[in-house]
């Protein structure tokens, strides 16, 4: 088996989000602690106003592109084996309708579109590819895709 997605999903999807709720948190704190020392405790709130706003916008882009993750993808001959926290699903590889690579964000991202609904992932499995990652990476062919998309192939090819 190969695995196909990187180890730093769990940062992402765990650690990360904690790391800037309590930056948001400590934001909070101190803009209080601040407003309330100057005399301006009727004021205190509006200080608080930015941090939440950091909330917010921290909270929307987590639930847009981090949120969905799976947290393992694994090429095993003809199928992909995909786990997220207790769940384990098998992917036929000839399942797979459409192989987008998404590698303008941070993470990249790499979305399968399945044919037939997993019966827990739903349509789609998104997930962080393996691999290196540099400065110029954004602008080469990823290379799990390139390979994921050649399996794909070769896997419909086989069934035809």
């Amino acid at each position: 088996m190969q695995r196909l997605s990187s180890r730093s999903t769990f940062f992402y999807k765990r650690i990360f989000p904690l790391f800037l709720l309590g930056l948001v948190g400590i934001g909070v704190a101190v803009a209080w602690v601040v407003s309330s020392a100057a005399g301006k405790r009727p004021e205190a709130w509006l200080s608080v106003l930015p941090a939440l706003f950091m909330a917010v916008v921290g909270w929307v882009i987590y639930k847009t592109i981090i949120a969905d993750l799976v947290d393992e993808v694994w090429l095993a001959g003809d199928h992909l084996l995909v786990r997220n926290r207790d769940d384990q699903v098998s992917v036929a590889l000839d399942n797979v309708m459409n192989v987008n690579v998404t590698s303008l964000t941070n993470p990249p991202r790499i979305s399968l579109t399945l044919r037939t609904e997993s019966s827990r992932l739903g349509k789609t499995v998104t997930f962080v590819p393996d691999g290196p990652r540099g400065l110029f990476g954004a602008f080469k062919a990823n290379p799990v895709a390139t390979q994921l998309i050649e399996c794909v192939d070769e896997a419909r090819r086989r069934k035809a």
